[in-house]
C-alpha cells in the first residue's frame, strides 16, 4: 500500500490589489491598476511612473517607481517592457510591498486570491500523514487558519482543534498570515502525543520549524 501522501494547495491570483491612499479630488481612497505605465525622458535621464486610478472619481496619480535615472541603469528589455504597459509588470509594480512603503500607501488584497487544492480526497482520520505544500502565486498576506479551513472544508473551531491536539502541524501559529511558500503536515487520529505536542507549543518558534516535517522552512511573516 502506498503510505507516502502528499498534496499540493495553490494560492492563484484572481485580481491585483487595491492601493489605499488619499484622493486630492475626492474623499475616495481606493485606488486600482490603471493598467498603464508612464516613461518620461529628459536626455539620458528617466522617469517611470506606475500610474493609478481613483475607484471613486477615475482620478489619474502617479506612482513614482523610478526618478531621475540614468538610462543605462535599466535592462532594455525591462524599460521596453514600461514603454508597452506589460500586464505583467504592472502586475509586479502593484503587488509590490517594497514600492507601497516607500510611496506611503497600504496595500488591499481583499478578495485577490483564491486556493486550488490539487490533492486526491484525503481522509483525515488515515492514519497515515498527509504532507502538504502550499504555494504562493502572489504575495498576498493569508492567514494560515483561513488557508486550512478552505483547504480541508472545516470550520474554525475544527481547525482549532486539529491544530491544538497536534493533528495539523505548523511552523508557525495558524491566526499569523503568510505570503511565502510553506509545508503542513496533517496526522491521523491517535498518531499524536499530545503532551509532547503541548510541550513543542512552548518553545521558542526558531527551535518549532521542523513541525511540518523534513524541508519546511521558516517565512517571514505578517502578524495581526
Amino acid at each position: 500500500m502506498n503510505t507516502d501522501r502528499k498534496a499540493l494547495w495553490a494560492v492563484r491570483q484572481s485580481a491585483l490589489p487595491t492601493a489605499i491612499r488619499s484622493c486630492p479630488d475626492c474623499p475616495g481612497k481606493r485606488h486600482r491598476a490603471s493598467g498603464n505605465i508612464r516613461v518620461n525622458a529628459s536626455g539620458k535621464l528617466l522617469d517611470v511612473w506606475l500610474l493609478l486610478s481613483c475607484a471613486s472619481c477615475d482620478r489619474t496619480s502617479k506612482v513614482p517607481v523610478h526618478e531621475r535615472v540614468h538610462v543605462s541603469t535599466l535592462e532594455p528589455a525591462r524599460l521596453v517592457a514600461y514603454e508597452i504597459n506589460s500586464p505583467a509588470v504592472v502586475g509586479e509594480l502593484m503587488t509590490s510591498a517594497s514600492l507601497a512603503a516607500k510611496n506611503r500607501y497600504r496595500l488591499d488584497w481583499t478578495g485577490t486570491w483564491e486556493l486550488e487544492t490539487l490533492m486526491p480526497l484525503y481522509a483525515l482520520d488515515d492514519p497515515n500523514p498527509l504532507s502538504v505544500q502550499v504555494r504562493f502565486e502572489l504575495p498576498a498576506p493569508v492567514r494560515v487558519e483561513r488557508l486550512l479551513q478552505l483547504g480541508l472544508g472545516l470550520s474554525r473551531a475544527e481547525v482549532r482543534r486539529l491544530v491544538a491536539n497536534g493533528r495539523i502541524r505548523l511552523p508557525f501559529a495558524p491566526d499569523v498570515k503568510a505570503h511565502q511558500d510553506f509545508q503542513l503536515a496533517i496526522h491521523g487520529p491517535g498518531s499524536v502525543d499530545a503532551a509532547e505536542h503541548a510541550k513543542s507549543l512552548d518553545a521558542p518558534i526558531a527551535e518549532r520549524t521542523d513541525l511540518a516535517g523534513s524541508g519546511c522552512r521558516l517565512l517571514s511573516l505578517a502578524v495581526t
